[in-house]
């Protein structure tokens, strides 16, 4: 695969999986289970056990098991065409998709933060 190939690779499929790892992590479809683990994650006993549950809670940590599974599937390497290519591909998938995460992380807050602007200002004009 050539360079400009690979950057494309790296940068559609870490689309993905910021789409999942923040589908998980935040959104209200898995809001049961992530509370669970949630739960688990600080009442458990032992430390490997908090940890394990972590993972689901955490967008950062889910995306290295996201991307994991995106490699493996894809079989995506990244500059080098050995393992190293896997390690150097794993970490720059997590990387990127982290950046697209936050990026819509901000746009999300700037929406919700319109929203309770404009509530405002319309329940000021309605006691007008």
């Amino acid at each position: 695969m050539t360079l400009t190939l690979q950057l494309i690779w790296l940068f559609v499929m870490a689309i993905p999986i910021a789409c999942i790892s923040w589908t998980v992590t935040h959104e209200e479809v898995f809001k049961e289970p992530r509370n669970y683990c949630t739960r688990r994650s600080t009442d458990s006993k032992t430390l490997f056990t908090r940890k394990i549950f972590y993972l689901f809670t955490c967008e950062y940590c889910f995306s290295h098991y996201v991307t994991l599974f995106f490699i493996v599937a894809t079989n995506y390497k990244l500059l080098v065409n050995n393992w190293f290519g896997y390690i150097i591909a794993l970490f720059s998938l997590v990387w990127i998709a982290n950046i697209y995460m936050s990026l819509f992380g901000l746009i999300r807050q700037d929406i919700k933060k319109e929203k309770i602007e404009i509530k405002t200002l319309e329940a000021k004009n309605s006691e007008k």
